[in-house]
This record gives C-alpha cells, structure tokens and sequence, in this order.
C-alpha cells in the first residue's frame, strides 16, 4: 500500500512537472516578440505554470518525507528487533541452563533415565495417565516412577516436587530476599 502512494506521488508529480514544461514552451511559443504589459493570455500561462510547479513541488517534497519517515521507522523496527533478539537469546540461555541445574539435581537423587523423565513431564504439570500416554508406558508404570521420584527426593509430592525447582523463580526480585527457604538437597542433607 505505501510502495502504491509513493509511486502515485512520484508519477503525479512528474506529470505536474511535465505539464510546467509543457506550460513553458507554450508561453515561449506564443510570445516571439515581448508584447508590451501583462495580458490575460500570458498571466493565465504563467499561473498555470507555477501551479503546476508548486504541485510537484510539493508532492515531491511530501515523498521524500514519508521516505525519511519510513526510514526512521525501519530502524525503529530494527532496533525492536535486535531487542527482541537479545532478550530471546537470553531467555533461552537461562532456560537451557535451568534445564542443566535441574537434570544436575536429578541425577544427585540418583533417579533412572526412566524416572528422571517422568520427573520432568511432572515438573510440566502432566497427569500419570497424559505422561503415560506420551511415553507408552502404563499408567500404574507412570505411578510406581512418580513415587520412586518422590521417595529418593526426599519430597512429599508433586506439589513440593515442584515448588522445589520452580518457587523463587516465580518472585520478583525485591522479594527473593523474604522468599521461604526452599526443602533442604536431602543428597547434601546426609552428607
């Protein structure tokens, strides 16, 4: 839509200034000789020619403002974009090293591979019947990991299976500082 005004712009403005050319021949061709004073046929011309002028003037003038314009849009959008760029380049940084911090916690509970992934389709709040139907296990399968998991956590459930990787992620900042001390590393606890 924008590439159609300014093409419309510029090819109005051309034809303005076309018909300015045009106006100016016409006038050096009808007045070989100067004629004495101003007359209606030559103030007639003359206006016809700087309208014509003043329109692509104008018109030429508002295309390159609204170049400028999109410009200084582009680099806005640009600028967002690298933004955007840095801020989901950081996301999946912290996500990807919070993935590492937790399958390090896993693997300090000395789950299977088995359990360690029912563990983590817990963590995404999956039913056993939903992790079971994902897996190809039974659900009673599903059930026996879930309390293996929780049993070599040391945790009560999935409740505290989750507030143990996931409740100071969910605080402000200001807050972390009054944030309840998370269930103690029962791997570090018998240490």
């Amino acid at each position: 839509m924008s590439d159609e005004r300014s093409r419309l712009r510029l090819i109005v403005a051309g034809l303005l200034l076309a018909l300015t050319l045009a106006g100016l021949m016409d006038l050096k061709l009808d007045a070989p000789e100067p004629e004495p004073g101003l007359s209606f046929h030559l103030f007639f011309e003359i206006s016809f020619i700087l309208l014509g002028l003043g329109g692509a003037v104008y018109l030429a003038w508002g295309w390159f403002a609204a170049q400028r314009s999109l410009s200084r849009v582009q680099e806005s959008l640009r600028l967002r974009q690298a933004e955007r760029d840095a801020w989901s380049q950081r996301a999946r940084d912290l996500l990807a090293g919070l993935g590492r911090a937790i399958d390090v916690q896993l693997d300090a509970w000395q789950l299977t591979p088995m359990e360690k992934e029912t563990a983590l389709f817990l963590l995404k709040g999956y039913s056993h019947r939903e992790i079971a139907e994902l897996c190809g296990k039974s659900e009673r399968t599903v059930r026996q990991q879930a309390v293996a998991v929780y049993r070599k956590s040391g945790l009560g459930g999935r409740a505290e299976l989750s507030a143990f990787f996931l409740e100071d992620l969910l605080l402000p900042l200001e807050n972390k500082a009054t944030a309840t001390p998370a269930p103690e590393d029962p791997a570090a606890a018998g240490q």
